[in-house]
């Protein structure tokens, strides 16, 4: 009897350890290389056995991350029960919507945009805030499946890895759009800023009143992805320019804008580290705040200092209508936009028409006085 190509081997082991509940729905199967270690093959065959049972729908493949077993049964229930609902205008079609948190720099005009598109879509919104915890993020989730919601907008609390409840919804296509916070590597569709590029632009600006000794200055989130590529855009714009930047003259650890820790403590220990830093940094001559509440902290500090006029500070999100409130150059977000392409998307992937696209809503750079140096940009 002729033997079945390895691969089928593979296959056929894996295929009947999902049928049998070995690996349940969500749950991440061996990786190319383990199968490879395994079953004492090539790289090829054991990615040619993932591909037949990905093309079967029986797993899905996520770059980066691994492959995971699909809910297809659980998928399409949630699919009918959509189907059900939506097909009766007696029932009210909620959908999930998590956020880390919301205050005057960002969330609120973010918030409000989508209810109201919610409203005029005949959808009721549910709020839960995570204040930046994966524990209370997946309680969320858990808590809004239970109330029956078709789909869910979430701004990940984000850490060393993704949320797996987050991962699991993926795989198992229950409708998800991101905002804010992209997943990069999960086929999930996302809303928000290109980051990169505003980062850069906010950068280019002191670059071209004549500022050299940028500091650039975020809150203690090294795994934030928002974080990291403002950093990043950071980074560029100076190197464009010849300068050679690191983060031993950046200030990474503030604590007191974080959630659920705005304590007074914290607060006090900031404005230390920044004093201490210019103290020890005589070359700072500005500064390029990641968030809007981190320029707040810094110009409080300067300013007890009697410095605030000596040093520019630029950021992410301002509020520009409460007295009282500081203003600084800023990178303005279409935060209203992004509400409502949220729930559009939304829709779309409720409808099974939707896509995991990306979505980059246009940002501006809304600029206040600032000192200005004699020096440019060469």
């Amino acid at each position: 009897m002729k033997q079945s190509p390895l691969y089928e081997q593979i296959y056929i082991d894996i295929a009947g350890a999902i049928a049998g509940g070995k690996y349940k729905p969500g749950e991440r199967i061996p990786s190319e290389k383990e199968l490879t270690e395994q079953y004492n093959v090539s790289r090829i065959t054991s990615k040619k056995a993932l591909e037949m049972l990905a093309e079967e729908g029986k797993i899905v493949r996520m770059a980066g991350k691994g492959s995971f077993v699909t809910g297809q049964d659980e998928a399409e229930t949630v699919k009918e029960k959509s189907d059900i609902i939506s097909g009766n205008p007696g029932k009210i079609r909620l959908i999930g919507v998590i956020l880390e948190g919301f205050g005057n720099g960002f969330g609120t005009l973010l918030l409000n945009s989508i209810e109201r598109e919610c409203r005029r879509k005949e959808l009721t919104m549910v709020l839960r805030c995570s204040d930046g915890s994966i524990e209370n993020e997946s309680r969320a989730i858990d808590d809004f499946l239970k109330l029956g919601v078709e789909g869910m907008i979430i701004m990940c609390s984000q850490d060393e890895n993704y949320n797996p409840k987050i991962l699991q919804m993926v795989v198992e296509h229950f409708p998800v759009v991101t905002v804010d916070r992209q997943m990069k590597g999960i086929p999930v569709p996302h809303v928000g800023t290109d980051n990169i590029a505003a980062a850069k632009e906010l950068t280019k600006h002191l670059l071209d009143t004549g500022y050299r000794g940028i500091c650039f200055v975020k809150p203690d989130a090294d795994e934030t992805s928002t974080l990291q590529e403002r950093q990043k855009g950071f980074v560029s714009a100076m190197n464009e320019c010849g300068i050679i930047t690191d983060d031993s003259n950046w200030i990474t650890d503030l604590r007191a804008t974080l959630p659920s820790k705005h304590f007074e403590e914290l607060m006090e220990e900031d404005m230390e580290k920044i004093f201490r830093h210019l103290e020890n940094h005589p070359n700072v001559e500005a500064f390029l705040a990641a968030e809007y509440g981190i320029a707040q902290i810094l110009h409080k500090c300067l300013f007890d200092k009697g410095l605030d006029k000596k040093y520019p500070i630029v950021c992410f999100d301002c509020n520009d209508n409460i007295v009282g409130q500081y203003s600084f150059t800023h990178v303005k977000q279409g935060e209203a936009e992004i509400g409502q392409l949220a729930v559009d998307t939304l829709i779309e992937v409720m409808n099974g028409s939707g896509s995991s696209k990306t979505i980059m809503v246009p940002y501006q750079i809304v600029e206040q006085e600032a000192v200005s140096k004699d020096n440019n940009c060469l």
